[in-house]
């Protein structure tokens, strides 16, 4: 590991200790009832990971969670593609993710409910409509800004289309894309809460809905910080397929 390495490392951690140090002084104030300390929160956490409950809740949040980023990924990724080397696919699907970008979509899910009843697939929908928009937008950006002397080089020595998109626009455009991916990824795992406390209460949405409702805030934000563990893990997921796939030979050096 290299010098900037380690020093990227001990800003990483610095970064979290002064986070959670904040954290624990705050609570110790307290700058509300409502706001447990650090070690509150993680004495909370364990006890219901040693009771089972926050896992079974994690396992119920994760389904709708995972099928629905996955779908999010492929298609959202596909349709950035497809916009972005199809001028009539560009106008034809462009504007509409613009309108769903900015629209408050979680406005919408009381509307999903009354069509979909409040089963698995209304939870996936959630997910999808929060996430693919960001992920489509990103996907079309990175191929519409590919460098025009790497198309013009691919041309030059007669590549076809599909070896110019495969060879050359996707390896350019891969940084934009993951950052995309991993943007919608954060959204598909904020539809996915919004879904349980929106749709029905189970799942960690449950966990939080029913300590709220009991004044239990240490195990609340015990199952909110779940959550953003969750997704923190999966980010750098996504960013070490990245560099494994695209970038093999590492961020600096």
């Amino acid at each position: 590991m290299s010098r900037l390495d380690y020093r990227s490392a001990a800003l990483r951690v610095a970064s979290f200790g002064i986070v959670l140090a904040a954290w624990e002084y705050a609570g110790r104030m307290p700058v509300s009832i409502a706001f447990p300390s650090l070690f509150d929160t993680a004495r909370a956490a364990a006890q219901m990971v040693s009771d089972g409950s926050l896992i079974r809740a994690l396992g119920i949040t994760i389904v709708p969670m995972a099928i629905g980023v996955a779908i999010s990924a492929l298609a959202g990724v596909l349709l950035g593609l497809a916009t972005g080397l199809s001028r009539r696919t560009e106008w034809l699907g462009i504007p509409l993710f613009l309108v769903l970008q900015a629209a408050p979509l979680a406005a919408l899910i009381p509307m999903l409910v009354l069509a979909y009843g409040v089963g698995l697939a209304t939870k996936v929908l959630v997910v999808c409509i929060m996430a693919v928009p960001v992920i489509v937008l990103n996907s079309y950006k990175a191929v519409r800004h590919t460098p025009v002397s790497l198309l013009e080089m691919g041309r030059s020595f007669l590549g076809s289309r599909t070896q110019v998109i495969f060879k050359i626009i996707l390896p350019a455009a891969s940084p934009v894309i993951f950052a995309g991916l991993r943007l919608g990824a954060a959204a598909g795992f904020v539809g996915a809460i919004l879904a349980e406390l929106l749709i029905s209460p189970t799942g960690i949405g449950d966990l939080i809905t029913y300590h709220q409702s009991i004044a239990e805030y240490p195990q609340m934000y015990a199952a909110i910080v779940s959550v953003i563990v969750l997704s923190a893990l999966f980010l750098e997921l996504l960013d070490w397929l990245e560099f494994t796939l695209f970038r093999p030979e590492g961020r600096a050096t």
